[in-house]
């Protein structure tokens, strides 16, 4: 049996929201420092466990919690100081499945195999165990594939059929693209290009050996300013604050037979983080960013004290609610990213929101 969060949902036909009748009282910030994370329900243990970006230099630490309000820290799953590691350094976004029995985890790292000496060599690699709190090892001593770029944010969906799929995020190093807004900050002076990252799609292999085929553009920063999705997703470049755009962090999953891809952009260590979905009639596209992006944002322009807000996962609960599971920074906590869980709704018309960011009173 596969279980992934909110895919066991999918497989048995059940992925239905209903809404609450009443709000629940935020946790928010969640006491876990952690940038892009994942939360994973494992049935055989009827418990919860967090993995994400931080918390060990050169690996990943896991949190488990019984209530998705207490958390406690369970230590390092999984550290690059073993023999198949390929990794050196930036160990990022991992998500963890459970497949056959077995827990595999998905990760971005700088590989080590960089004969040219790129400042950003990231590939994303698959490593295993038999427990939700490791320790994981890896599979091959290999990234997964080299499609001769970096790429981060690997994403996994598992489709009815039997096919599995995963998306990953082509990085901004080395990916000048000619736009619009490429062409209005080089003329106010501001920065002579803009590099952009691009979200693809991949058929994978059932035993996470291989992808097959080529990978599928699928999500990419609009060309034109006029595009109604320019302002949001270009706010880190129009506000002066980097050279890039990006397109990453994506999460994909499916409701009433539409396939709905959420995803983050601008820099993810600004104000500007947020977060948008784009919807399809197929997993590999192609996809439609909604008239209501962004569905996520920073609230300190209206009072609020939330910035950040990006990189999410979901996660079904056994209650049957459905989390947007996000990091985020307030402005009584400071810099370091923490993590969120606000919920998902989708009305009616098919149309996401989230019901945040929320705080703790």
């Amino acid at each position: 049996m596969i279980t992934k969060n909110v895919c066991l949902f999918l497989l048995m036909g059940c992925w239905q929201l209903f809404f609450s009748t009443s709000q629940a009282q935020s946790n928010n910030p969640l006491d876990v420092a952690f940038g892009d994370p994942f939360v994973l329900y494992d049935q055989e243990t009827d418990a919860y466990y967090m993995y994400g970006t931080g918390g060990v230099e050169h690996g990943f630490v896991a949190y488990s919690s019984n209530d998705l309000k207490q958390w406690e820290h369970r230590g390092t799953v999984y550290t690059a100081q073993q023999d198949k590691s390929w990794g050196t350094k930036d160990f990022w976004a991992p998500e963890v499945y459970k497949r056959g029995g077995k827990y595999y985890m998905f990760y971005s790292a700088h590989w080590k195999e960089n004969p040219n000496d790129e400042l950003e060599n990231y590939r994303i690699g698959i490593a295993t165990s038999t427990h939700p709190t490791g320790p994981f090892i890896d599979l091959t001593g290999r990234p997964l594939f080299d499609p001769g770029y970096p790429i981060i944010d690997g994403n996994v969906y598992f489709a009815e059929d039997g096919r599995l799929y995963l998306y990953y995020s082509r990085c901004c190093y080395k990916n000048p693209v000619q736009s619009e807004i490429a062409a209005w900050a080089k003329q106010q002076g501001m920065f002579d290009e803009i590099e952009e990252s691009w979200i693809y799609g991949v058929e994978l292999a059932s035993d996470f050996s291989h992808v097959i085929g080529e990978p599928t553009l699928l999500l990419r920063p609009p060309v034109s300013r006029d595009d109604k999705q320019s302002e949001w997703e270009s706010r880190s470049v129009t506000s002066g604050e980097v050279n890039r755009r990006w397109t990453e962090g994506s999460y994909l999953f499916k409701h009433n037979n539409l396939y709905y891809m959420m995803y983050s952009a601008n820099h993810f260590g600004g104000e500007n983080y947020a977060v948008g979905y784009a919807t399809a009639s197929n997993p590999l596209g192609p996809f439609e960013k909604s008239a209501t992006n962004p569905i996520l944002q920073k609230n300190i322009s209206h009072g609020g004290i939330v910035s950040g807000t990006g990189h999410n996962s979901l996660l079904r609960d056994k209650a049957g609610k459905v989390w947007c599971v996000y990091h985020a920074r307030t402005t009584k906590t400071g810099s370091q990213r923490l993590v969120f869980l606000d919920e998902l709704k989708i009305l009616p018309n098919g149309q996401l929101i989230v019901d945040g960011p929320t705080v703790k009173p």
